[in-house]
């Protein structure tokens, strides 16, 4: 082992939510650091110890530290979500309590808000600490090429549809429907890629509704539509699989309904707190009963099962690249960029660049409605179409089940798709 004088140190840190792969990154990125001579600090519990002045706030890593780590879920430093660039003093507590320890470079692994921290980080200090940050949600919604997934998407999709094909089963056997609330704040790709794997019934995401605010009468209408199509095909089960952040997608007067609105220290409502699960639940009960619809229905939220879950061997893999990627940038003098691989090769994106100048937040990569694959997903649903409004068979068994005339069922339900896509075209191709 080369001696580290003169070397500087290395710090790493977690912040935001969990997310499997954590401790791979960690475990990579001290392997390469300690192998170059350089000394490793783990930073405990994201930003907020750094931003209390706490003595404690770090630790020392050794490769005997971390060696099998890469196994495992969770994050070996803990996790928070604390915020430093909510003010100038905070981020010079964070910086000051950096510098202190010696620490020169620092790997954050996070997602967008952390990325954030990040940036503003390196920005204060000057030139004084290098930063790299290594992409981390599972909702997978940072600004990535398409087909780059953040780490930890992969493993919570494959927990997420052994939980969803389970629920499927007990639906079928027990004659009940489940409304499923999956993680996904400010998209839908979790969502999605659990239920269009699955194969639920349904899926709903924020970005079929693009950025209009919708009245939650909508949403309710479009999982009573499905369960009513259910019912005219003969059956009275399924699973609804519905990204809680469908619930911003709602009109603000309209949220209310689902329960008192808290904000997190960025600013973004919580999800969490309003019990979207059990306030649509509600609301879709309340409209079968109106129509004479006797099912019923179980809600289920899934995502804090999903984000400790030892990784899957993709992510294994993927965040021990990104891991050792990270240190050796900042190792030959790299600094201010997010970490990813492209095409198995190391690219790093100038974290500025990744900026949404509107916000000064990191940009958010959503669904793409417009793509093959949503269409795909939408053509296995089970969910009203435009189709079904046409005058015939179709009209009538769905008109007879909801217990109304066929006129009447239009006009109740034809509001849900006006924005259905186009239909599928590959000839053109």
């Amino acid at each position: 082992m080369q001696h580290s004088e003169g070397k500087g140190r290395l710090g790493i840190l977690a912040g935001g939510g969990p997310a499997p792969g954590i401790n791979a990154v960690i475990s990579a990125a001290t392997i390469r650091a300690r192998l170059e001579g350089i000394e490793v600090q783990g930073i405990l519990d994201g930003f907020s110890r750094l931003i209390a002045g706490d003595e404690d706030a770090t630790v020392p890593l050794e490769i005997d530290d971390v060696a099998r780590m890469h196994h495992r879920g969770g994050s070996m430093l803990g996790i928070a979500r604390a915020n430093p660039t909510r003010s100038e003093a905070d981020l010079d507590r964070v910086i000051d309590g950096l510098l202190s320890r010696g620490i020169d470079k620092l790997v954050t692994i996070g997602g967008d808000d952390t990325a954030y921290s990040a940036f503003r980080t390196s920005r204060r200090a000057a030139g004084r600490i290098q930063v790299a940050h290594v992409p981390k949600t599972i909702d997978n919604d940072l600004d990535l090429p398409p087909e780059i997934d953040t780490f930890g998407y992969q493993t919570a999709r494959s927990v997420g549809v052994d939980v969803v094909r389970n629920l499927m089963t007990d639906a079928k056997t027990t004659s009940r429907w489940y409304l499923v609330v999956a993680m996904g704040r400010t998209a839908g790709h979790l969502a999605l890629g659990i239920g269009k794997a699955a194969g639920s019934t349904l899926t709903v995401i924020p970005e079929e509704f693009g950025d209009r605010k919708v009245p939650i009468s909508e949403i309710v209408d479009i999982v009573v539509g499905a369960i009513l199509k259910r019912r005219s095909d003969g059956r009275d089960d399924g699973v609804v699989v519905v990204a809680e952040g469908v619930a911003l997608s709602v009109m603000e007067s309209d949220l209310s309904e689902l329960g008192p609105v808290e904000r997190d220290a960025h600013g973004h409502v919580r999800l969490a707190e309003i019990d979207f699960a059990v306030g649509l639940k509600r609301l879709v009960r309340r409209r079968l009963d109106e129509i004479g619809i006797d099912t019923t229905i179980v809600h289920k939220n899934i995502g804090y099962e999903l984000r400790c879950a030892d990784p899957v061997p993709f992510d294994m893999e993927y965040c021990r690249d990104l891991g050792y990627c990270a240190a050796k940038f900042l190792i030959e003098g790299g600094s201010d960029a997010l970490v990813s691989m492209q095409g198995g090769r190391f690219v790093p994106c100038p974290l500025e660049e990744m900026l949404d100048p509107q916000t000064n937040r990191m940009q958010v990569r959503r669904v793409d409605v417009n793509s093959t694959r949503y269409a795909i997903a939408r053509r296995y649903m089970i969910r009203l179409r435009r189709d079904d409004l046409q005058e015939g068979e179709s009209l009538d068994r769905l008109a007879a089940v909801a217990g109304v005339t066929p006129e009447a069922f239009k006009e109740r339900f034809g509001p849900i798709v006006v924005d259905e896509p186009p239909s599928l075209d590959l000839s053109s191709r």
